[in-house]
């Protein structure tokens, strides 16, 4: 079979309208799990975090976690959402290795949170994204595939299991579809991740780390021909970055108008995002409702949230992250189009931080969305992981501004501290790439630059200081940059005065 041949984005997007939806599962940050009270602090032995109630053995009876009702009312209330005030839990029937009890404790036709929004802007336009519902479930444990070369079932000798992650409270917040993004869907997907993430983040009730799997999203993308109906969507599981998501949805859109351009039908399936390719592979076909055999959990009472308690946990709700931005834009005066750019780097929360380690709203800005952005760009991470902190870039500004380093230096240093040589203070010691401004370290390499350029120095004997600059940058070549250029300039004056 020959492979299939992609069209262009703007090919697809000429001839056909997706829809998207997406499903974000949520790891709570509570003390315990859902329904015992084993601890749930990431990493340990394997299976050393475990008991009775969340190994599902016989007899043993789960009691819900009061906090993770809580947090999931917070998330819901944020969210816009209505909170149920009669909802309970439902026994998810499917067999997976890394699932002890064979069926997982979750929500379905009752759920906590419903019919909700959140907004995002994307070039300029607010995109209103509705929330079908915000739910509570318990998390399955992890298969370890051994022996072979991906560290995926195929190809592995073996495989075990650690049940150390089963039982954590999870929140699976599903979108309604979004049609009518267009060219957008892509951007609009991991716009709505990152305010998500931001609102969770701000909220406190999750660390919301994707690099370790406590925020996960499963991407749903479909195609149709303008005026038609909605076509058979595919679902990306497990889409671990915020570049993911947006490459994910690409990904599928391509490849479905290939498959739709040749006459083929697109199968309801799971698929997987291959980081290295950007492409997705076909996973299994996917479930419905009644394949699950839903059905109410018998051994957990109904939850009925008090109004009065939903009522504080509204008014405590903090300044979600939409309203801070705003408050930030004017604290900093930025412009909307200087604002826009600082989202789309992904640099709010890292200027904010600078800023609060004792340097300009203007010098964060400088580096996030210069250097450090250019960086992020080249290896294809995102910018908070690009490896410089908040606290080194301000430590890095104060040295410039101290007169200890140059912006070229300062470079130079800002080098090291990406590459994990420590911080700029020690970076610049141990490199010795501090601002020379000794006036007697500096005056042979000045009387040697005048000397060598005679021409210029008469200029500058005539009273044509402007030519000064190109002495300075003679002395600056000489001593690798750093050299102090106000120094050097007033040394040129004062010997050719």
């Amino acid at each position: 079979m020959s492979a299939i041949v992609l069209p262009s984005y703007d090919e697809v997007v000429e001839r056909y309208e997706p829809v998207i939806g997406l499903e974000t599962h949520v790891e709570l940050g509570t003390n315990t799990k859902m329904f015992c009270g084993c601890p749930t602090d990431f990493g340990g032995e394997p299976n050393t975090r475990v008991c009775p109630v969340c190994l599902g053995l016989p007899g043993s009876l789960p009691v819900a976690n009061k906090a993770a009702i809580e947090a999931t009312i917070r998330i819901g209330l944020a969210l816009n959402c209505s909170i149920a005030e009669w909802c309970r839990f439902a026994r998810k029937n499917y067999f997976y290795p890394d699932m002890p009890k064979n069926f997982q404790i979750s929500q379905y036709d009752e759920p906590l949170c419903v019919d909700g929004y959140l907004d995002v802007e994307v070039q300029g336009r607010t995109v209103r994204i509705g929330i079908e519902r915000v739910h509570m479930e318990e998390d399955t444990g992890k298969s370890l595939h051994v022996g072979g070369a991906t560290g995926r079932i195929h190809g592995a000798t073996e495989s075990l299991v650690d049940y150390n992650r089963a039982g954590i409270p999870l929140v699976e917040i599903v979108t309604k579809p979004i049609p009518g993004t267009g060219a957008l869907a892509p951007e609009i997907a991991r716009a709505y991740v990152t305010e998500l993430r931001d609102v969770l983040r701000s909220l406190g009730v999750s660390d919301v780390r994707m690099e370790e799997g406590s925020l996960r999203c499963d991407v749903n993308t479909s195609l149709n021909r303008p005026g038609d109906e909605w076509g058979t969507r595919t679902e990306t599981k497990n889409v671990n970055s915020l570049r993911s998501v947006e490459r994910a949805v690409r990904s599928e859109m391509l490849r479905q108008a290939a498959l739709l351009d040749a006459g083929t039908k697109i199968l309801q399936e799971t698929r997987h995002f291959q980081e290295d390719t950007g492409d997705t592979r076909p996973g299994r076909s996917k479930e419905t409702a009644t394949d699950y055999r839903y059905f109410p959990e018998p051994d957990l009472v109904p939850i009925a949230p008090d109004r009065a308690w939903v009522a504080e946990l509204k008014a405590a709700l903090p300044e979600l992250p939409r309203v801070h931005r705003q408050r930030l834009q004017e604290q900093w005066g930025l412009s909307d189009l200087d604002m826009q750019s600082v989202l789309n780097a992904g640099a709010v929360e890292l200027i904010e931080q600078t800023v609060a380690a004792g340097t300009t709203p203007a010098s964060a800005r400088k580096w996030w969305l210069g250097e450090l952005s250019r960086r992020a760009n080249e290896s294809g991470v995102d910018l908070a992981a690009v490896g410089a902190s908040p606290a080194q870039v301000a430590e890095l500004q104060r040295l410039v501004d101290e007169g200890k380093l140059n912006d070229k230096l300062a470079r130079t240093v800002l080098e090291g501290v990406v590459a994990g040589e420590g911080d700029p203070a020690e970076i610049m010691a141990a490199r010795g790439l501090g601002v020379v401004s000794d006036t007697g370290a500096l005056t042979a390499a000045v009387d040697e630059a005048i000397a060598a350029n005679p021409d210029i120095a008469a200029k500058i004997r005539e009273g044509k200081v402007a030519a000064a600059g190109a002495l300075v940058g003679a002395v600056m070549k000489t001593t690798r940059g750093q050299a102090d250029a106000k120094t050097v300039r007033e040394l040129i004056l004062e010997r050719l005065s």
